[in-house]
């Protein structure tokens, strides 16, 4: 047998359905050997620590200018390394097209941009904010074939929120060739109503900002994205679900088959609403779309990760600076209107869910491996190579020290937002070393690896079957089917 390159030795090895002692052997970046006293060139005692797959952080924005014209502050650079100290070893983020743009223009420019920066492995999911027949039909079909495997919209925000024939639209498209369709999913007539009413009568601290975004706007654009990809039987993941009456329209349309995934963020499972009501200014930091919900709703998103309803937990990482180039362009006070919505959170994802999942309690930490990693690499079309711990897999790995006890700073994120709204946290579990195909990318808050080392991962679209494995319904014109028109 040809020598391991590295052999991990005595670590406890964690997937998403088991948990065991073994020695686990790396070649050329890949894992070649799983067994006991295995030998290589080089060891690393893992003794006392887990043994888990990389992150897989499957919706993040990176370089991103946002449809007002703000660049988030984060560089492919500072973003992953954030990532990769926080054992997240592969990113989707967005290439987001605004209006008047071409697609393969703007793909190119962010693949320029990662390949200079970025030091974990990445993909793209591709923002289609004006899905004209050029695009679709010009553009497109190269970048899918290329391996970009899925697909973004919006049906809120004035500069990027698609009608519904255009929805319509890039839904068809994506199912000619074959890709994955995420969803910010928000009934923007509800929201331009309420802001108007609430900015009118003079409520404009940040707290508002959670009236304006009604929970029934949010279950609304759910039921009707589920709707458009029943019609025409195109799998669909709803990003970022904030709230029990979203949950309930996406446990209906699973119990039916409709090929529906859906996911939450970390905010939402520990952060709620009360953390908008800060003085001066303050609140803006907490400011994000969908916004911060009840603890009531907190409590049913962990539920329904339970049960499968919910099957990811991403960063949702929008890290817009706390000052005046981000949160503070409008000036230190500024109405909620005017904040850029998003919230940094790439670093603390995992220590955060390890935390809440593991060392309490919750769930254990095979559902921790199956929530952040082995069901985003599955879903988006990277499971051939990431996401678990198995033979011929990627060795990306991250060692967990489980009893390290650490409250949560700014400083320790080291991305470039200046400030994290999970400080002050304390977590138990901490990633002290992290592997991207073997090599050893974070040593104990170390980065050892060049910016640019990463590799951009071309993939196919998302999981043909309905959730569960369940067969989709029946389609037929005359029960209001439609994809057998097409």
């Amino acid at each position: 047998m040809t020598t391991l390159d590295l052999v991990i030795k005595r670590g406890r090895l964690a997937t998403a359905s088991d948990v065991f002692t073994a020695d686990l052997g790396i070649r050329d970046g890949r894992i070649a050997a799983i067994g006991e006293d295995l030998r290589g060139i080089r060891t690393l005692d893992a003794a006392n620590r887990l043994v888990l797959p990389g992150g897989v952080d499957s919706h993040c924005h990176i370089e991103q200018l946002s449809a007002a014209g703000i660049m988030n502050a984060d560089t492919f650079e500072s973003a992953t390394r954030s990532a990769a100290l926080g054992g997240t070893t592969t990113v989707i983020p967005f290439a987001a097209q605004h209006r008047g743009m071409r697609l393969a223009d703007v793909v190119r420019d962010y693949h320029q941009r990662a390949e200079a920066g970025a030091i974990v492995d990445y993909a793209f999911h591709l923002i289609l904010a004006d899905p004209r027949p050029d695009v679709l039909e010009g553009d497109l079909p190269a970048l899918a074939a290329a391996g970009h495997g899925s697909l973004k919209i919006f049906l809120t925000y004035d500069k990027l929120r698609l009608d519904d024939a255009q929805a319509l639209a890039v839904l068809e498209a994506a199912r000619r060739h074959g890709l994955m369709v995420c969803v910010h999913a928000e009934n923007h007539a509800m929201i331009a109503l309420l802001t108007e009413r609430l900015i009118d009568r003079d409520y404009r601290h940040a707290r508002y900002h959670a009236v304006s975004h009604p929970r029934v706007g949010e279950a609304e654009a759910i039921y009707r994205a589920i709707a458009m990809a029943r019609l025409l039987d195109q799998p669909v993941m709803i990003f970022h679900v904030s709230t029990v009456e979203g949950l309930d329209e996406i446990r209906r349309a699973r119990a039916a088959g409709v090929k529906i995934w859906a996911e939450t963020c970390t905010h939402y499972l520990v952060l709620s609403r009360d953390d908008l009501d800060r003085p001066s200014g303050e609140g803006a930091k907490w400011i994000c779309s969908p916004p911060l919900r009840e603890p009531h709703d907190q409590r049913a998103l962990w539920r329904a990760l339970i049960e499968g309803t919910l099957s990811t937990v991403s960063s949702d990482h929008a890290p817009y600076a706390a000052d005046a180039s981000g949160k503070y362009a409008a000036g230190p006070d500024p109405d909620f209107k005017s904040v850029p919505n998003g919230l940094p959170g790439l670093a603390f994802r995992l220590p955060i869910l390890f935390d809440r999942m593991v060392s309490r309690g919750h769930m254990g930490v095979e559902a921790f491996v199956r929530v952040t990693a082995t069901e985003p690499a599955r879903l988006y079309g990277l499971d051939d190579r990431k996401g678990s711990i198995a033979i011929g897999k990627d060795a990306d790995l991250v060692l967990w020290d489980p009893e390290r006890e650490v409250t949560l700073d700014a400083a320790l994120a080291q991305d470039r937002a200046g400030y994290t709204p999970f400080a002050g946290m304390r977590v138990r579990g901490w990633p002290v070393t992290t592997l991207r195909r073997g090599e050893i990318i974070v040593d104990d808050g170390k980065i050892e690896a060049q910016p640019g080392s990463g590799h951009f991962l071309a993939r196919a679209g998302g999981p043909a079957a309905a959730p569960g494995g369940r067969p989709a319904p029946e389609l037929d014109p005359a029960r209001n089917g439609g994809a057998e028109l097409l």
